[in-house]
């Protein structure tokens, strides 16, 4: 897997990590039965990306991927996670936001 695909997934799955931690009370590196399918299906949609390594952020892409429903759970989690991401995983974050300002035109 790509440098880029790698760091996608990974924060990904941190992002999911936070929201179930906190809404699901889950252990620190724990994902309860629903999250961990959220995770995997994630990942699985990271993986197979029509972009390949030129992958935009999913929010910025023309391809919606994503079944209606884990679009609507993912969107939930990022919408929690995405502001608590700055102190929690500063280095994804600034990433996050250099790759959706400047390398995310298709």
């Amino acid at each position: 897997m790509a440098f880029s695909r790698r760091l996608e997934t990974e924060t990904v799955q941190k992002m999911i990590m936070f929201y179930c931690n906190e809404m699901h009370d889950t252990k620190k590196n724990e994902l309860c039965a629903e999250c961990s399918v959220l995770f995997n299906y994630a990942k699985q949609r990271i993986d197979k990306c029509f972009y390949k390594d030129q992958k935009p952020v999913c929010s910025k892409c023309k391809v919606h991927c994503y079944k209606p429903e884990m679009r609507m759970r993912i969107r939930e989690v990022m919408r929690f996670s995405g502001p608590r991401m700055m102190l929690k995983s500063p280095f994804l974050s600034l990433r996050y936001l250099y790759r959706k300002r400047f390398k995310s035109n298709i």
